[in-house]
């Protein structure tokens, strides 16, 4: 039955409602994070999951009659996006969180993404950022260093309370990693299917994880418990098919740009659920510094997410 004139149909509003999902679901990541890294080390954890994640992504591809690339040179597009996206940022976030950076820093480290996607996406991509978009990126960044400001502790003989230098760089790193990620899957992957897309992505991921956690000389025991079960069941299926895959849509759909700025949402919720979860505290500075960080998604999204055009 077609809709109303001047009624929203199920497609659109399904895409409006899609960052909002995203934003939830992707928070929970952070979370899972501190289920599973008391019962295995980050990268061999990754890599089991990566490879679960992709046996999984082949039979939906297959049931849902999705396309697969034309090009040979699709597939290397693929595989450089699921090494930068997977690989080299949920690396660097696991390999925080497991230093002992608290899941609401490592979200909000990880939401400095959008500026370097704004920076980077003009020369690029050629997209243009408005002067409102650069005010909400700054007012973003500024949140970012109300939060990590109030976690310094240089009187203890370390620079951060609970964590050191190494968990922050590995975050930082983690930014880098999905930044990049990002602009090359909307430059060079943008007729990529998301399902036969993730079996490539997380395939490529899969042996890079391996290889860095047997150079590194990671401990690859593994404790089977059921929390741990859980949260491997969580992350491959909530995250890296339904999150990840939201991802890929909203970066088809939407400017690089601002669909990055989204990350900006996810401390706050990261957050909320870790002060629920493991009694995670932040305080005043830090919760007003979610607060501007809010205020800048809002400034650098453009009032997105909107109704699409016809």
């Amino acid at each position: 039955m077609p809709s109303r004139p001047g009624s929203l149909s199920a497609r659109d509003a399904a895409i409006i409602a899609m960052p909002a999902v995203f934003v939830l679901l992707w928070s929970t990541g952070f979370i899972g994070a501190r289920f599973v890294l008391p019962h295995s080390a980050p990268l061999s954890f990754l890599a089991l999951r990566f490879v679960i994640t992709a046996a999984l992504f082949v039979p939906l591809a297959w049931l849902t009659r999705a396309a697969w690339p034309k090009r040979p040179g699709l597939y290397g597009h693929a595989a450089v996006t699921g090494v930068l996206l997977h690989g080299c940022y949920l690396g660097g976030v696991f390999a925080a969180i497991e230093g002992g950076l608290p899941a609401g820093i490592a979200a909000l480290i990880a939401s400095l993404q959008p500026l370097l996607t704004a920076v980077a996406a003009g020369p690029l991509l050629g997209e243009r950022v408005s002067g409102r978009q650069w005010l909400g990126l700054g007012l973003g960044l500024v949140g970012v260093a109300m939060v990590l400001a109030e976690k310094l502790d240089p009187g203890s003989g370390a620079l951060f309370a609970g964590f050191g230098p190494g968990a922050v760089a590995s975050a930082v790193f983690a930014v880098f990693g999905i930044t990049a990620g990002t602009l090359y899957q909307k430059r060079f992957c943008g007729g990529l299917d998301p399902r036969s897309g993730g079996v490539v992505q997380f395939a490529a991921a899969t042996p890079v994880m391996l290889a860095v956690a047997l150079i590194t000389g990671e401990d690859m025991t593994i404790t089977w418990t059921p929390g741990f079960i859980f949260g491997l069941a969580w992350l491959v299926v909530v995250l890296s098919i339904g999150a990840v895959t939201l991802l890929m849509v909203l970066i088809r759909l939407g400017e690089a740009a601002r669909v990055a700025s989204l990350f900006y949402m996810v401390p706050p919720v990261t957050a909320l659920l870790a002060w629920a979860l493991f009694d995670e505290r932040l305080g005043v500075l830090a919760l007003a510094g979610m607060g501007v960080a809010v205020l800048g998604v809002l400034l650098a999204s453009g009032g997105w997410p909107r109704r699409p055009r016809a």
